[in-house]
């Protein structure tokens, strides 16, 4: 029996050409600064998205988190959706890594207008921690791998501008939000300070990820990594292998896509399912939710278990809510046999 494994797109492994690719790649130490290869996938990130310098940190979480050590001191506040992964995913870090507080805006989809800003900046005064950082997340994943529009985008940060806010972008699917929008990454990332982004996720790496920036706030991003304990030696190894996804698998993220509205919607028809509420129309990128009906046989994490005996691997994400994440290692084939797989799973007695 072939697993199915639909957890996340985080679970793929390297392609034959990514491994050669890596084998190949010329070698430093990359915390002396003289890893060739490191050096080339920062100034290729950096370009790619329009910013003057990049690091290269070894996940997701260091990128955001040493993004906000870069641009926050203790007792500052940081503005960000109340499902946001810097708040629900990454061990307390604004916290213990920056002492900063996250003050949260609440909405269905992940995503909200500059309206929603201003009622959250502290006034300035003593009594008050500092309005600092404002975070993004593009494409919000525990709201349904939602795509933010670019005018709103705008918006939104023009309008912590307005308060002396800086802009952080949590980029960790941005890939994903370029093809599906037709954005750019340089046009999405023109509002922010900082970028952080994956090549861990949809492109397939074995790890990695990147800030981009100007240059001196990406000095203390480097700086920060190096306290977090993220500097890595012969980096080039991994950064090969995000060269190689940038120049190969983006395009095929269209594929993920597509495979993930099929999914949502060979799942809808089965009894004792439906649409996640994030996702009424179907999903807007790779990530699909599932709600289950509160008078079925199964939960969440019951149902989780009981696909995993029959092959399907997915993830309760909550209670009554599961997440299934489409990508590289998925064939449009294995949609159809998990739909039916889940089927048979809900339709047992």
């Amino acid at each position: 029996m072939q697993t199915i494994d639909l957890r996340s797109d985080t679970v793929t492994r390297p392609t034959p050409a990514m491994l050669a690719a890596m084998t190949a790649a010329p070698l430093g130490d990359d915390v002396l600064g003289d890893d060739p290869t490191v050096n080339r996938l920062q100034e290729k990130f950096a370009a790619l998205l329009g910013k003057e310098a990049a690091c290269f940190v070894p996940s997701g979480t260091m990128a955001n988190q040493t993004a906000i050590r870069a641009q926050t001191e203790p007792g500052d506040e940081i503005i960000c959706h109340e499902g946001s992964h810097i708040l629900h995913y990454e061990g307390g870090g604004p916290a213990a890594l920056s002492g900063c507080m996250c003050r949260t805006i609440s909405t269905p989809d992940g995503l909200f207008d500059a309206g929603a800003v201003g009622p959250l900046v502290r006034p300035s005064d003593a009594h008050f921690c500092r309005s600092r950082l404002l975070c993004l997340e593009n494409t919000h994943n525990r709201n349904g791998g939602t795509v933010w529009p670019l005018v709103q985008i705008a918006s939104v940060t023009a309008a912590a501008r307005e308060h002396g806010m800086r802009c952080h972008l949590d980029g960790a699917r941005l890939w994903n939000a370029c093809i599906a929008s037709g954005r750019t990454p340089a046009e999405y990332a023109a509002s922010f300070d900082t970028v952080s982004a994956c090549f861990s996720k949809g492109l397939g790496c074995p790890a990695g990820s990147a800030v981009a920036g100007d240059r001196e706030t990406i000095r203390r991003v480097h700086r920060a990594r190096k306290l977090f304990g993220g500097a890595m030696r012969q980096a080039g190894l991994l950064a090969a292998a995000a060269i190689h996804a940038l120049d190969h698998h983006m395009d095929r993220l269209a594929e993920d896509h597509s495979n993930a509205k099929l999914l949502a919607d060979g799942l809808s028809t089965i009894p004792g399912l439906k649409r996640d509420a994030s996702q009424p129309k179907g999903p807007a990128t790779n990530i699909v939710f599932v709600e289950l009906e509160p008078d079925g046989r199964f939960d969440g994490p019951g149902l989780q278990e009981a696909l995993a005996k029959s092959g399907v691997l997915v993830l309760a994400a909550a209670p009554m809510r599961v997440r299934a994440v489409t990508h590289l290692d998925v064939t449009r084939d294995m949609i159809g046999r998990a739909v039916e797989t889940v089927r048979r799973v809900m339709s047992v007695t």
